[in-house]
């Protein structure tokens, strides 16, 4: 059987958050840094500094705060607007070098890239070096690139680049010497595969699997028939056969939620449903950028899992629509009905949340032939409205309840939280 001969690329962002935030404050150049998750909860994002100091991924900021004060290390919150525009002209940038067909947005810092068709007349080693230095001088994020004959051998090339300063940010596997590629193969763990969990790697470590050498050299039927299918394939990727082609369209979502968890404990009902009718601003929002339609509602709250001393209080309720809709005002004043049977007294809650699911294509669906489409028409009206006010003036100038206003005690506690440098009010200043 023959397989066609491809060649991806895989485009990392180095240290994605914390180089967004070192972007426009320079000051975090060369210092430990790093993003916490929501509620200043834990690390989620590290700079080579901070990781050098053994920061884990995941860690919370509590346990490490000795390590923080002793290093003076950078703690900073979260700030996805930032990260998310940052995100958009990366992908923009990637988009001049290819044709969109060509192009797959991976996660916010990654994409992969099928570089087939400048195999004859780009010397591709060159080819990435010229996207890593555009994205560097424009952005000024640094990238690393890796370079294979299928996407798993690509993203493992990207790993030999970030971990070995001589190949200057861009590792090609294929035309790198094959005793050389031995050599690299031999120095990474199983692990460190793309698509081999901690569970899969240690069942290879106790077959004797080690190494992605070692993994590389094992049979594809035992593979198979030891794990499964996905693991068959991955093995064949890593020996040049492409199976997994690029993604051009995101698969349809299942479900959409919404949800965080407070920045103190919540005891009063009232304060539950003005954090739900937030959450179900956030899921609605991003509903209609998909232009879906929910069939299915339900809601959740939460008291603090990680308290020993009182009991885990977790209870949910679902809501089938009798017409799917995208209307906020609809779904909003379902959700937060929801929290009258999800309410109990004297219980600290620590979380809710909102989750959209029977999800469909707005523009597939059929309507009833009882339903009022004129109500339908001022419904989508309303809603065009609200995000043009939305789009011009930011989301806080117009919202539902007091959802918006600043400073509620359920609110995500930010206290490290830097500016939004794309905003007009928050732009730089040059003094």
């Amino acid at each position: 059987m023959e397989y066609k001969k491809k060649v991806y690329a895989l485009v990392d962002i180095n240290n994605y958050y914390v180089s967004c935030e070192r972007v426009f404050n320079p000051s975090l150049n060369n210092k430990p840094v790093i993003v916490l998750s929501n509620n200043d909860g834990c690390a989620v994002a590290r700079s080579q500094e901070a990781k050098d100091l053994g920061i884990k991924m995941g860690v919370p900021l509590f346990q490490i705060k000795d390590i923080v004060e002793r290093h003076n290390v950078q703690v900073l919150s979260s700030n996805y607007a930032l990260y998310a525009e940052m995100s958009r002209r990366f992908m923009k940038i990637l988009s001049e070098f290819v044709s969109p067909k060509e192009q797959e947005v991976y996660s916010i810092d990654e994409c992969f890239l099928d570089l087939t068709a400048y195999t004859e007349n780009y010397d591709l080693t060159e080819y990435v070096q010229q996207m890593r230095q555009r994205i560097l001088s424009w952005l000024g994020l640094p990238v690393c690139i890796g370079i294979g004959r299928t996407k798993t051998e690509a993203k493992l090339a990207n790993h030999i680049a970030k971990k070995n300063a001589y190949l200057n940010g861009a590792c090609n596997l294929i035309a790198m010497d094959p005793c050389s590629v031995e050599v690299l193969y031999q120095s990474i763990e199983v692990g460190e595969i793309w698509g081999v969990g901690s569970k899969h790697s240690k069942k290879l470590n106790g077959m004797g699997i080690h190494t992605v050498m070692d993994f590389v050299q094992s049979s594809p039927l035992m593979i198979r028939d030891q794990f499964s299918i996905v693991m068959h394939r991955t093995l064949l990727e890593l020996k040049g056969v492409s199976c997994i082609e690029l993604e051009h369209t995101p698969p349809s979502k299942q479900q959409i939620i919404s949800s965080r968890s407070f920045g103190q404990r919540i005891y009063h009902i009232d304060d539950l449903k003005e954090a739900m009718s937030l959450y179900v601003m956030d899921a609605v929002k991003r509903l209609r950028e998909d232009q879906l339609l929910c069939g299915c509602l339900i809601g959740f709250v939460q008291s603090n899992p990680f308290d020993s001393s009182k009991p885990f209080y977790n209870k949910s309720l679902s809501l089938a629509l009798p017409e799917p809709t995208d209307n906020l005002l609809v779904l909003s004043k379902l959700a937060t009905a929801m929290i009258d049977g999800l309410y109990a007294k004297d219980i600290g809650f620590k979380k809710c949340g909102v989750i959209l699911t029977c999800l469909e294509q707005k523009a597939n669906h059929i309507y009833d032939m009882f339903t009022d489409m004129k109500h339908v028409e001022i419904s989508d009206t309303l809603m065009e409205s609200l995000e043009k006010i939305h789009s011009k003036y930011g989301k806080n100038k117009l919202a539902l309840g007091a959802s918006m206003i600043p400073n509620r005690r359920w609110s995500m506690s930010r206290d490290r939280l830097s500016q939004n440098y794309f905003r007009w009010d928050q732009l730089l200043v040059v003094k």
